[in-house]
């Protein structure tokens, strides 16, 4: 069911080289998006691409599609692999297609990491209402239309429509089809179906490793798979995009048109709501809760781990009751964020242990009606033996930090620095290390301040003893460009 006190608005922000939108529920930020010119997100393109490498072994083969990394196709991905087997088993990698194969593949997943793009061979090209399956006579119906007897009219409107045609294709039914008339989906049938006769032609036409279909900008997939009834005003603050968003509008989706405005102030859209400090916010490791609690969250190659404390928090009547509200709080905290700093993968969270069963299933329905509205798909596991809860949420493109920060060059990523006294001893160690080896007559030290003034202040007697160990005398010198760590042992 929609709450009807909700109230849903799209801020799009629109700069040379960067377009970002934020999703706001009753003015509070839930989900940005981020899409920069020299990095446009992948997934939906459709290429031509050439087969590289098929490793039976994982079932897999590596395409090359004109990116810097090879992309990855696997067995279960290939179209054929329906035709050849009826029984839902995955096929031979090799029996599907071979090294040298030219074949047309869409994007997945966009690039993550180290890992290059995930492809398909299961084309989908959507619309407002519907997605085409060009490569499946599958029917679906979104999982977000819980009413049975829609489901079922919306399905039986869809059948109709492809049998008058004579259609062998397939269609998913998006949720903003619900309550739609038949003539809205046929409209889109009817693009969809002419957008997929232009995509083969490309096809046909392009050099391999070419890009044959490109997504649509992220204004106008706004428009297409984000607004829905609850929207209630779409506010850009570029003229440009704001005529072309509206002339998409009255192409596709013309109750749409009352909605858009343009944004013409002096003050930036984004200070609206104060979402720029949000998406600061977002970055931090650690998330205040109202109480006087907090949460931690660890971001890693395999998963994303978070952390519950109650922090100040004391409560009012006794530890469970106090345990309980924090959980509660926090439950909406962290289904919130999760869609804010986009997190996908496995994702394990440790709320505080709770004594009574009835508080743990109570935490875990709000932590699942809280992830209600998110747009990617997730699953929820009960509480496990050891108290955590363990979930899932699609991954379809990097996170927030992943987009707007890289790796720290002072700790490489890991996080944290060594302390100036470990940096001393392992000064001390190496010097030792070099009287061992070579003759010289003096020995200089270059390092960080914080590390020069602990050598000349704390480690001033162990540096003494160590020119009297090796006979050489020792000089010291700050480099300002070195990190704390970060040193340098020449000999003179």
């Amino acid at each position: 069911m929609t709450d009807e006190s909700l109230k849903e608005e799209i801020l799009i922000n629109v700069t040379p080289n960067e377009v970002r939108a934020a999703l706001l529920e009753n003015g509070v930020l839930q989900e940005v998006y981020i899409e920069r010119a020299a990095r446009r997100g992948l997934i939906s393109n459709i290429y031509k691409g050439r087969v590289l490498r098929v490793l039976p072994g994982m079932q897999a083969a590596f395409m090359d599609i004109g990116l810097e990394r090879t992309a990855f196709l696997h067995a279960s991905d290939i179209a054929a692999n329906r035709e050849k087997n009826a029984a839902d088993e995955v096929a031979n990698i090799r029996d599907l297609v071979r090294e040298g194969d030219e074949i047309m593949v869409q994007v997945l997943k966009d690039p993550l990491g180290n890992k290059g793009a995930r492809l398909t061979t299961f084309i989908t090209l959507p619309s407002r209402h519907l997605v085409l399956l060009p490569c499946s006579d599958t029917i679906g119906i979104s999982s977000r239309i819980e009413d049975e007897d829609e489901r079922e009219r919306l399905r039986h409107i869809v059948e109709e429509i492809l049998a008058e045609r004579d259609l062998d294709c397939g269609a998913i039914v998006r949720t903003v089809a619900e309550g739609m008339d038949k003539e809205a989906l046929v409209h889109d049938l009817k693009y969809t179906l002419k957008l997929w006769q232009v995509v083969k032609e490309q096809c046909s036409k392009s050099r391999v490793k070419m890009l044959v279909h490109e997504d649509l900008s992220l204004p106008l997939r706004v428009l297409r798979d984000m607004v829905s009834s609850d929207i209630e005003r779409i506010l850009i603050d570029s003229e440009d995009d704001f005529n072309a968003m509206q002339d998409f509008a009255n192409t596709y989706l013309p109750d749409i048109d009352p909605r858009l405005e343009l944004y013409n102030r002096r003050r930036p859209i984004f200070d609206l709501h104060g979402i720029e400090d949000e998406i600061r916010k977002s970055l931090d490791r650690s998330i205040p809760l109202k109480s006087g609690g907090y949460l931690i969250f660890d971001q890693t190659e395999a998963m994303t781990t978070v952390d519950v404390n109650t922090g100040g928090y004391v409560g009012h009547r006794n530890l469970e009751e106090t345990i309980y509200r924090t959980n509660l709080e926090a439950a909406v905290a962290i289904a919130r964020q999760l869609r804010l700093r986009n997190l996908g993968g496995i994702i394990i969270i440790d709320f505080i242990d709770m004594e009574e069963y009835g508080h743990r299933e109570k935490v875990l329905q709000v932590l699942e009606q809280s992830l209600s509205r998110d747009h990617a798909r997730h699953q929820i596991t009960p509480v496990s033996p050891l108290g955590l809860v363990e979930m899932t949420r699609k991954r379809t493109r990097e996170s927030l930090q992943h987009v707007l920060c890289g790796d720290c060059p002072s700790c490489a990523g890991r996080g944290f620095l060594m302390t100036a006294e470990t940096v001393c001893f392992e000064i001390i160690r190496e010097i030792i290390r070099q009287s061992r080896q070579f003759e010289f007559d003096e020995v200089l030290v270059l390092a960080h301040q914080d590390v020069i003034e602990l050598l000349l202040d704390e480690q001033a007697r162990s540096l003494a003893e160590l020119e009297e160990q090796t006979g050489k005398s020792i000089r010291l010198q700050t480099e300002s460009l070195y990190h704390q760590d970060q040193f340098d042992v020449v000999l003179t």
